[in-house]
């Protein structure tokens, strides 16, 4: 588990949560993403739960398959919790009917199929934040 620290008087970056048991892969996305966000890392659905509880995150990205809970699941659990917090799921395959459920059961703001660019990635970090802030602006 890191949470990132932000130096006093620097300007407060948007919290964002990554999760997925494969540490290479949850390295290269944090470190693509730190500069821009305030990047908190899970390498379990349990942990990430766990940290969800701690801190407020905009935005949450969690890999599908991995040992020990599945990020579908973690996401459907995550969106009846903290509504406004955006979802977006990393997968190795989508199949249609996953696809479906996805949209219907964890209202995801977009899925990746993997490999994912770095650019895309971030771009769609940077969305879902305005997703967010637009949602509770409208609340």
């Amino acid at each position: 588990m890191s949470v990132s620290e932000t130096s006093p008087g620097a300007p407060q970056k948007d919290a964002i949560l990554i999760i997925d048991d494969e540490q290479p892969l949850l390295s290269i996305f944090s470190t693509a993403l730190s500069s821009f966000f305030d990047v908190a890392t899970a390498t379990s659905v349990r942990e990430a739960e766990f940290i969800l509880y701690k801190k407020s995150f905009k935005v949450v990205i969690a890999d599908h398959l991995m040992p020990g809970g599945n990020g579908m699941s973690f996401l459907v659990r995550a969106r009846e919790e903290f509504p406004h917090m955006q979802r977006i799921l990393v997968t190795g395959y989508m199949k249609p009917e996953m696809l479906l459920r996805s949209v219907n059961e964890a209202a995801l703001f977009r899925y990746l199929v993997r490999p994912v660019a770095l650019t895309e990635l971030v771009k769609i970090v940077q969305d879902a934040v305005k997703a967010h802030d637009q949602a509770l602006a409208q609340k």
